[in-house]
């Protein structure tokens, strides 16, 4: 037990790598908020794990403050948000991806992590502790063609993930990303273009380790950076990768 008595939130947990995470993380002690804008999903994982099931549109304040209330009033005092819910647009050139999807990508994927600090971050001052982890990608590392706005916004999130570590470390806050490669997750066939054994076999061929990453890859490392075993470990962004970004 490594979260024992531990209140996280995971947006974006009623499937792939956030449900993965809330699952590890109630396996460890925590209670878990499974927060989702699939109601239904978010129910499902909540009842597998003894959870509680909230649904949210993460890019939206008041439904994003009504997830933290309903977490304090119902949960208790929140310790650890995980950021996870996130979109991509389909391939293409730059120039021909909609105005809609920029917005929707950088709405889901950066407007919410704001939107959950604003929520957050004063409870967790008062308390003079917390953890917040954002799940990033390799994406704002080392960005693929014809993913242009998509990588930006977790470029964005890295650095966001370090402007926030900086200023809140004094208050005990601490924040930390995590950069996975591409997961056998709902996001697979939206960042492929296309889910063919081709282009799977293409895009493997890209990490060193030879198969994508699992929502057990990264539950284990969310696991590690939201407990208290990394007390000292703030502004890390943890590629979760296979080697890609070597």
């Amino acid at each position: 037990m490594r979260l024992p008595g531990k209140i996280a939130i995971v947006t974006g947990a009623g499937s792939g790598f956030g449900a993965g995470i809330a699952r590890r993380f109630a396996a460890e002690g925590a209670q878990v908020m499974v927060a989702d804008i699939n109601a239904e999903a978010a129910r499902s994982v909540a009842t597998q794990i003894g959870g509680l099931a909230q649904p949210v549109d993460v890019a939206d304040g008041d439904s994003v403050a009504a997830m933290i209330a309903t977490a304090e009033e119902s949960l208790g005092p929140v310790d650890i948000l995980v950021n996870n819910a996130g979109v991509t647009h389909l391939p293409g050139p730059m120039e021909t991806i909609s105005e809609d999807d920029f917005d929707r990508v950088f709405a889901v994927n950066c407007k919410s992590v704001y939107l959950g600090a604003r929520a957050l971050v004063p409870l967790l001052k008062e308390r003079g502790r917390g953890a917040i982890l954002n799940i990033a990608s390799t994406a704002g590392v080392s960005p693929r063609p014809n993913l242009n706005w998509y990588n930006a916004s977790k470029g964005w999130m890295i650095t966001a993930t370090r402007a926030m570590a900086v200023e809140l470390a004094p208050h005990g806050i601490r924040v930390n990303a995590l950069n996975p490669v591409a997961g056998e997750t709902p996001l697979l066939k939206s960042f492929m273009g296309e889910d063919t054994p081709e282009m799977r076999a293409k895009f493997l061929a890209t990490i060193p380790l030879g198969r994508f990453s699992t929502p057990e890859d990264l539950a284990n490392a969310a696991l590690y950076l939201c407990s208290d075993e990394a007390s000292m470990i703030t502004g890390v962004c943890m590629e979760v990768d296979g080697g890609r970004c070597i």
